[in-house]
């Protein structure tokens, strides 16, 4: 589990790193709060050590996004984002998870009285203190939401272009 994109930048090749080829790679706080904003990170390279021995796919889960032109196993936008409290918040390292494509669920095999704890010792990471970066995180909406601002719902007026990318 890796708590930040800093912590996975410095993490994810050390040989220390208690990985092998069945293990899921988690990635938080890089959803539209936690980075902030939508940055394409959600794109997690393997391990160096695992690439080695001919791994070459994992199942990666992150509350960020990535490019349609990445590949491989991934479960990405999980919402509520780690930054607000969502479920992938509360996982930690070792914990069991279950991804069941056939029937649409991602299950954190964790009791309801140990995730209860880590939501008592939970906090949201400090908000930047003024400007454009405190009005993004005070109003923008999820990725379930439609990223979009809170204030904006309803007072469009107008299509929002096809080709937006």
């Amino acid at each position: 589990v890796f708590e930040n994109i800093n912590d996975y930048k410095a993490r994810i090749d050390r040989d220390d790193l208690d990985v092998d080829g069945t293990s899921i790679l988690v990635l938080k706080n890089c959803g539209l709060r936690g980075y902030p904003g939508m940055a394409e990170v959600g794109n997690m390279a393997l391990p160096r050590k695992l690439l080695q021995e001919g791994v070459t796919d994992m199942v990666r889960i992150s509350d960020a996004r990535m490019s349609g032109t990445a590949f491989g196993t991934v479960v990405l936008h999980t919402a509520p984002e780690a930054a607000v409290g969502g479920p992938i918040a509360l996982v930690h390292d070792g914990d069991l998870i279950t991804l069941d494509v056939e029937n649409r669920a991602l299950i954190l095999d964790v009791s309801d009285d140990e995730l209860e704890l880590r939501k008592a010792t939970w906090a949201p990471p400090e908000p930047p203190a003024s400007g454009y970066g405190r009005l993004f995180h005070d109003h923008i909406e999820g990725a379930d939401l439609g990223a979009d601002f809170d204030f904006l719902k309803g007072c469009r007026g107008a299509a929002v272009p096809k080709e937006s990318h």
